[in-house]
């Protein structure tokens, strides 16, 4: 009998989880709770449960004889879902509650940072709105606002000038928009250059490093308007040197997970380091206690081996294996509904996708719900169109193939997911070329 797998959470990074664990030999069945509808095309069974619900979770697991669970978003994991679990003699992957503090609370981030001399922006944080804005007027811009706890995604204002600066204290503070994660902030250094997500599984010190990706946090092409959950993703990212890739391991992944331990609250799970490449070396931009989305969507696709396997083994205590395509781009985008991340305007028909031209090609749900007529869209980002290419422009061509010939009405999707990486890439096909032609 193969394994029987529990994941928590609802979106399309649930999905994608779930999609790989089912792929692999070793898992026979998986639930998700709560899931959504668009899960049932790729033979996963949804669990109508809430993932605050940690009793009737734990129940489930009990009865239906579940091997481990695998938890998706941060809010359950800063909870304690895990603890609870472990409690109940389940085992489940994913961050106590002391140790999810690394994404739940932006200054205990920061503070551990500063400990162990990890490379990231200086910084301040204030419970008082006067403070910060006199703060702010000290500095000046360009600055970056941050809420303190969770936000969505949607906590952080990068502040090109002051004015700015303020509404974004204002509407933390005043406007209270971020409600409990508000009650106090984090002002940074604005830092220059390219940023990348690198996450890694994790078990105390130690940890596998994934592959690299890219994400696009602005809702508008050009990385116009305001910061989202994130419009689209691609991995590998040209732009970033994998020397650059090595110093982050060394400077930024060892040392944090070391730090934990030994701070007594060592880390199991997905740590990942949103990163940014300065011209001074990788520095971190924020931590997160679970897989990035959308960066899952096209990271876990490039995996060749068990993902359940790999998850069993360091569960119980030995050396797992992890196998990636490191040769063909993977570039997903998101599809989000008009008034995304403001105020998403949902009900509208999700658009089906001709996918029969593309064996690569994949969708991967969020924000849906089941009507009579099919589904309709019921959050901000309500799918992510995923395919495989041999180059970022190869993978771009196609899934814009895909997306540009749907109805998406009442929807809107960035088109240049993928363009930063594109001037490497042309360098890179450029310098290949010339050598084979002086080798000729």
């Amino acid at each position: 009998m193969g394994l029987k797998v529990l994941v928590i959470g609802s979106g399309a990074r649930e999905h994608v989880i779930a999609h790989t664990f089912l792929k692999g030999a070793s898992v026979d069945e998986v639930f998700v709770a709560p899931g959504n509808p668009g899960m049932a095309a790729d033979g996963i069974t949804t669990v109508r449960l809430s993932q605050q619900n940690q009793a009737a979770l734990i129940d489930f697991a009990k009865q239906n004889g579940v091997d481990f669970v695998f938890v998706g978003p941060e809010a359950p994991l800063i909870d304690g879902i895990v603890d609870a679990f472990e409690a109940a003699g389940i085992k489940a992957f994913g961050p106590s509650k002391a140790a999810a503090q690394i994404e739940g609370s932006k200054t205990f981030a920061k503070e551990l940072m500063a400990r162990h001399n990890v490379p990231t922006a200086t910084y301040r944080s204030f419970s008082s709105l006067e403070e910060a804005k006199a703060y702010v007027a000290e500095q000046g811009a360009p600055i970056v606002v941050k809420a303190d706890g969770l936000a969505a995604g949607k906590g952080v204002t990068v502040a090109m000038d002051l004015d700015t600066a303020y509404q974004a204290l204002d509407d933390i503070f005043v406007g209270h928009r971020f409600g409990a994660a508000g009650s106090s902030v984090v002002i940074e250094q604005f830092l220059e250059g390219q940023e990348f997500s690198l996450m890694s599984f994790v078990r105390g010190n130690e940890f596998w490093a994934m592959p690299i990706s890219q994400d696009h946090k602005r809702a508008y092409d050009g990385d116009k308007g305001p910061n989202t959950g994130g419009m689209g993703a691609y991995s590998p990212v040209p732009q970033i040197p994998q020397s650059v890739v090595d110093e982050a391991i060394e400077t930024i992944v060892r040392p944090v997970t070391q730090a934990m331990v030994d701070e007594g609250y060592p880390f199991t799970g997905i740590l990942y380091a949103g990163l940014i490449a300065t011209a001074d070396g990788p520095k971190v931009i924020e931590f997160n206690a679970r897989f990035g989305d959308p960066e899952t969507e096209v990271v876990l696709p490039k995996l060749t081996s068990d993902l359940g396997e790999a998850i069993k083994v360091i569960l119980d205590g030995g050396t797992p294996t992890f196998t990636w395509d490191e040769h063909r781009t993977t570039l997903g985008v998101v599809l989000a509904s008009n008034g995304y991340p403001v105020k998403p305007q949902t009900g509208f028909a999700v658009p089906r996708f001709d996918l029969s031209g593309d064996p690569d090609a994949h969708v991967y749900y969020a924000g849906v719900a089941s009507t009579e007529d099919g589904l309709v869209s019921d959050g901000g980002r309500v799918l992510l169109v995923e395919t495989v290419g041999d180059s970022i422009a190869d993978a771009q061509k196609k899934v814009y193939k895909i997306m540009d010939a749907a109805q998406t009405t009442g929807y809107f999707y960035r088109h240049d997911i993928g363009a930063k990486g594109l001037p490497a890439e042309r360098a890179a096909a450029e310098a290949a070329a010339q050598t084979a032609r002086t080798t000729a």
